[in-house]
């Protein structure tokens, strides 16, 4: 009975892209020809070069626990990784490699924050971020922005935003869901902001950063005076196309990583040991070897932006990186088409459900009430039938 379970868990939201694709796979197998663009997973298989590295772990018998903060060789080549991409200068010692990023997010939230700390989100922002402070019961406050704005806050904004009660706002570039990237130029702006601020700590979660289109990703860590304050979370289930094998990492302060491997050691210990292996493949490889799914990614984007131009009401940026369109379909609150009633970004979701057969993400579980989440990660055929959905219904 809900009434017996802790107050931790009954107020902690379920994430909304899992709960749209749980949602479409139930339809799906009513049999309904369902389009999801709901989830965050790269439509590409593992690059053979790291399933060799796998199969090759498990023939040399890598079998058995292993350190909670990951294997030595990993943390060396994530180091060499970090210095090769980021300009970043770790030691192993301050690697903790974890169960996925969303893990290595959680540990660095939950040993920074206390109840009733406060914790700044940029919107949009994944939904993981107000989650995981709902976990570590800390309280936070969302800065928006729009799509005029091209998803970014400023300075100012920033500087309104902080009380004495702040204690970590969380960064995302490029950004999950708008494909936003923050140049270096935006990113020192708002360094001159935090400066005044040094009890603040910042979460730089850097997962897309390899899925760019001519636009650079700049590490936050990397500005003089940040770098004490920064947690870099990084890991290779985007643009390796390895969700399922759950290796996430954190470049941090030697306290912090320290403080994160004391918390994972009492959760999940360390993670998977072939997937650790792999991961070192992975992350030793030059981006070469994965250039052919960005090249993919920003073919798809490039034919959706030409596509929805002949749709009246969909207004959009062009997406910097990642593989998310968020287009604001404000243009559509307060109108009924084929009797559904639209006045949110969620009732704009499910009527496309409903209607056409194509499952999106509310903007509302990404702290933007005007905006749905289109995944572009799925084949091409499926991304044309897709809006050709859409047009006829609102025709």
């Amino acid at each position: 009975m809900k009434n017996q379970l802790s107050d931790r868990i009954n107020n902690l939201p379920i994430s909304a892209t899992l709960a749209m694709a749980a949602k479409a796979r139930e339809l799906k197998s009513q049999g309904k020809d369902i389009i999801s663009l709901s989830l965050g997973e790269p439509d590409f298989n593992t690059p053979d070069f790291i399933k060799d590295a796998a199969i090759e772990a498990i023939n040399q018998n890598y079998n058995s626990y292993t350190p909670v903060d990951g294997y030595l060789e990993l943390k060396e080549a994530i180091c060499k990784k970090f210095k090769r991409d980021n300009n970043l200068n770790y030691k192993p010692s301050q690697i903790v490699v974890s169960t996925g990023a969303k893990q290595s997010l959680a540990n660095a939230a939950l040993v920074l924050l206390n109840p009733g700390d406060e914790v700044l989100l940029p919107a949009p922002y994944w939904v993981s971020y107000s989650a995981i402070t709902t976990l570590a019961e800390a309280t936070y406050k969302i800065i928006p922005s729009t799509v005029e704005s091209n998803f970014k806050i400023t300075p100012k904004q920033l500087e309104e935003a902080i009380t004495p009660k702040t204690k970590l706002i969380f960064f995302n570039s490029p950004n999950n869901p708008s494909g936003t990237i923050y140049s270096e130029t935006e990113y020192r702006a708002l360094a001159k902001v935090l400066e005044k601020h040094p009890s603040i700590f910042i979460i730089s979660d850097e997962i897309y950063e390899h899925i760019n289109y001519d636009v650079p990703n700049f590490s936050f860590a990397s500005i003089e005076n940040m770098y004490d304050r920064t947690i870099t979370i990084n890991g290779v289930a985007k643009a390796f196309a390895m969700t399922g094998w759950r290796i996430g990492y954190m470049g941090a302060p030697e306290w912090i990583a320290k403080a994160c491997t004391k918390m994972q050691g009492q959760i999940t210990s360390g993670a998977n040991c072939i997937a650790q292996r792999a991961t070192i493949t992975a992350v030793e490889a030059p981006i070469s070897k994965i250039q052919y799914m960005v090249d993919e990614f920003k073919q798809r984007r490039d034919m959706l932006l030409e596509l929805f131009k002949e749709i009246k009401g969909f207004k959009l940026t062009i997406p910097d990186g990642a593989f998310y369109l968020f287009p604001d379909v404000s243009y559509f609150f307060g109108k009924t088409i084929k009797g559904f009633s639209i006045n949110s970004a969620s009732d704009f979701s499910m009527f496309l459900l409903e209607k056409t057969n194509i499952a999106t993400v509310s903007g509302e579980a990404f702290g933007d009430h005007n905006c749905i989440r289109i995944s572009f990660a799925t084949s091409e055929e499926q991304l044309r039938e897709a809006v050709n959905r859409i047009k006829e219904v609102l025709k």
